[in-house]
């Protein structure tokens, strides 16, 4: 069987028709291309080139090799980039888990990103909530989760990559004037409150704000997503605190508002196992650092 020495040595022949230019194209001297051109011509058992003292032509047979041949030097030529492609982490797949709030305002721009620095990686997308995530990390099932801290387990390691602002929603028939404030001003007033099994984070950091505050709302129902917290402000059943993120929905009868005196302190952090061989993870770790610089929400990778 031929070699593709052989095979890309009869195509420089054939498409420069000059064995002195085909040698200096493949950076060769032209007795080893003429050997090879030769041992080619005799493993196929045909006469691809007719040669003469002035002139260098394809046989018959010679054109219909070319073309076959090319795609054989193509088609290598394009497994090897694709599998360097692949060892450098350009080409994919990166199993993303996200909780729902995520995908409101980072995970739009996140993908914007990695269409323009990783088009040929593709992400298998998993919405989850942050235990989901977690226990997923760590069985291997997800490459990298966008969820909320803290980040327990073993071998897990993570990176803040967004920070905001909690805003207050109510319904809209309350006028401006009439609406809270501040922190102290929910105290008493109807609020729809973060479930404290699947939903801990927030409800930990809501809690925590109102018990600093002296505040003491009543609380009417607990739930778990956002977007079930926004329905219920839409029918009026009372107040809520969402993160900044949450107004790029647009609920029925809802109105958002700032928070006064209030700091950046809903955290959205990525993680991941840093035993992960994922070529594809490893340059996504290495973007995903740059971009959120470039957002100003990183910080330095944790070990959890």
């Amino acid at each position: 069987m031929f070699e593709l020495i052989q095979l890309r040595c009869f195509v420089a022949v054939a498409e420069e028709l000059h064995f002195g230019r085909a040698a200096a194209r493949l950076n060769m001297t032209q007795p080893p291309l003429s050997r090879h051109i030769q041992v080619l011509e005799r493993i196929v058992g045909l006469e691809l080139l007719a040669r003469s003292s002035r002139s260098v032509r394809l046989t018959a047979a010679g054109v219909v090799f070319l073309a076959e041949a090319r795609r054989i030097v193509e088609l290598s030529d394009s497994a090897v980039a694709t599998a360097r492609a692949a060892a450098e982490g350009q080409r994919g797949m990166v199993a993303l888990g996200f909780t729902a709030a995520s995908g409101y305002s980072f995970l739009p721009s996140f993908f914007g990103r990695m269409r323009i620095d990783m088009p040929d990686v593709k992400l298998l997308l998993k919405e989850m909530v942050t235990g989901e995530q977690l226990e997923s990390l760590q069985t291997g099932r997800l490459d990298i989760g966008l969820l909320r801290p803290p980040v327990r387990g073993t071998e897990l390691a993570s990176m803040r990559v967004l920070t905001e602002r909690f805003v207050v929603c109510r319904h809209s028939s309350i006028p401006e004037h009439a609406r809270p404030r501040t922190l102290a001003d929910f105290d008493g007033l109807p609020i729809i409150m973060y479930a404290p099994d699947k939903a801990r984070y927030f409800h930990d950091l809501v809690t925590g704000l109102f018990a600093n505050a002296h505040a003491s709302p009543q609380l009417v129902q607990h739930v778990a997503q956002i977007h079930t917290i926004l329905t219920l402000v839409g029918a009026g059943h009372g107040y809520a605190l969402v993160p900044e993120a949450s107004t790029h929905l647009h609920p029925d009868n809802v109105v958002f508002s700032e928070l006064e005196n209030s700091d950046p302190i809903v955290e959205l952090h990525a993680a991941w196992r840093e035993d992960n061989v994922n070529p594809a993870l490893r340059l996504l770790l290495t973007n995903l650092r740059r971009w959120t610089r470039e957002l100003g929400g990183a910080e330095d990778d944790q070990q959890a």
